[in-house]
């Protein structure tokens, strides 16, 4: 049993990377068993959760989407607010209740940022005796080593490293889209902002060989992707751990010019985000203009008891060029309200910010405190019921600015990547615009997996809707 430890998980030793090729395992013991695999969180849970699929089946085992009759389900966690803990640990039970009478050789296990936080892996090893193996994100290439000791011992399986980390390449992937892929270009974090636990869930900043990720790029336009979106907690910090020379505007570039139709990043900090980045995307027509720029505050106190190092006056002047150079350009963020130590008139900065940058559309929270993070600790808290009332004020404003962006596009004929048949109205497919809008499109199913003009028809705050123009 390795369990995992939040202050080795801390420690940044500076050691070179170590870049490992998976090599699997042969033995087919999944063949004839289905798989389940929930995943909550990020983009980088969603490619993470593809490589666990990529595993699963590289040993034989089947897809399923039904719980109650797979062999086993499989959890890949998010640590990043307490809703997802909440969700998780409420999962479980459903997960018991089938073990416990309609399944009972159901194998449930847990992945992700969770697992690799010390206390989530305490309770589980307390009260949940039916998880039958944790694995954390340091060692996701060994799961499938975990799952056959399970299976053979039928002991529990607990393996969960905190250390720096290393870069594992050819891991398998069971890609959930046939036209737009996550390419993984950088693990990790070394920002170390006070309210966030991914710093302890992730590693240290370790960036992939340029290399590896523009042949993934190249291999994937062959195969047929029109889109791949470069991934990473800090994408901006891209080849800062192992080159002099080369940066994410390099790679922008070296991606760009595979001709793959589209390329898109995410997610970006401010603080390392460089004017010759900005440049790279007003200059490449295949590098979407769709910026998602998380603030957090608008507050220059708040801002440094997050430590996200840069003031309201460095972002603003990031923001403007991005809006002045970038053709069209989207900008979306993330904001934080109620962290400790915010005042009323801190939250009017925040709410100012938002009124002066009109983004098109943000991701907005009440602060929940991570345990075993340095915001957890600060004693001056908002109460929930200030901190919900800021959220409503602040999503208020959100909502009509994103509105107003969304209706400024209607009638206008837009390109979109059609990915899929619409959620909305089974007779529309649906697909994204260059600016990352998502458009239901009045259109036949041949369209999927196409890149097509369509006439935006209507507007709401979250969606378009829009016609194919033949």
């Amino acid at each position: 049993m390795k369990k995992p430890d939040m202050k080795e998980a801390r420690k940044r030793q500076n050691k070179d990377i170590n870049y490992i090729k998976y090599d699997g395992i042969k033995e087919q013991f999944g063949k004839n068993k289905k798989y389940y695999v929930r995943t909550y969180g990020c983009q980088m849970n969603e490619h993470d959760s593809e490589k666990i699929c990529g595993m699963l089946e590289s040993v034989g085992f089947k897809p399923s989407d039904e719980i109650e009759t797979s062999d086993i389900v499989i959890l890949n966690t998010c640590a990043i607010r307490e809703n997802a803990h909440d969700k998780v640990f409420g999962f479980l039970g459903v997960l018991k209740h089938i073990k416990d009478t309609t399944n009972p050789n159901i194998l449930v296990g847990i992945c992700g940022c969770m697992a690799q936080e010390e206390v989530v892996v305490n309770e589980i090893l307390k009260k949940y005796k039916y998880v039958d193996f944790v694995c954390g994100t340091h060692n996701l290439d060994n799961l499938l080593s975990l799952i056959e000791q399970k299976i053979e011992t039928n002991n529990r399986q607990i393996e969960v490293l905190s250390y720096e980390g290393d870069v594992v390449e050819d891991i398998p992937v069971i890609r959930e889209s046939k036209y737009s892929a996550w390419v993984d270009i950088i693990y990790g974090c070394d920002k170390f902002c006070t309210y966030c636990i991914v710093p302890y869930t992730r590693g240290k900043q370790r960036s992939r060989k340029k290399e590896d990720i523009v042949n993934e790029v190249k291999d994937l336009k062959e195969k047929g992707y029109k889109e791949v979106t470069l991934l990473g907690q800090n994408v901006n910090a891209y080849g800062k751990d192992i080159y002099t020379d080369y940066n994410l505007a390099n790679l922008l570039t070296d991606v760009a010019e595979t001709g793959i139709e589209r390329v898109r990043f995410v997610t970006s900090h401010p603080w390392d985000f460089t004017d010759e980045m900005v440049d790279v995307i007003a200059s490449y027509d295949n590098v979407m203009p769709y910026i998602h720029l998380p603030l957090q505050s608008g507050s220059n106190k708040i801002l440094k008891l997050m430590n996200r190092r840069y003031t309201k006056e460095e972002y603003l002047k990031l923001y403007n060029s991005i809006r002045e150079k970038v053709k069209n350009s989207s900008i979306t963020t993330d904001i934080i309200v109620g962290f400790p130590g915010e005042t009323e008139e801190d939250f009017e900065e925040t709410l100012d910010l938002v009124n002066e940058c009109k983004y098109d559309g943000a991701f907005t929270f009440a602060f929940s405190p991570r345990e075993n993070t340095p915001a957890a600790l600060m004693k001056e808290t908002v109460s929930e019921e200030v901190k919900m009332d800021r959220l409503h004020r602040l999503n208020e404003v959100v909502n009509k600015y994103s509105n107003e962006a969304n209706k400024r596009l209607e009638g206008t004929i837009q390109k979109c990547l059609v990915t899929d048949i619409s959620e909305k109205d089974k007779n529309k497919v649906c697909g994204y615009t260059e600016n990352m809008k998502l458009v239901n499109i009045k259109g036949p199913k041949s369209l999927i997996g196409k890149i097509v003009d369509v006439r935006i028809t209507d507007a709401k705050s979250f969606s378009l809707d829009g016609e194919y123009v033949k």
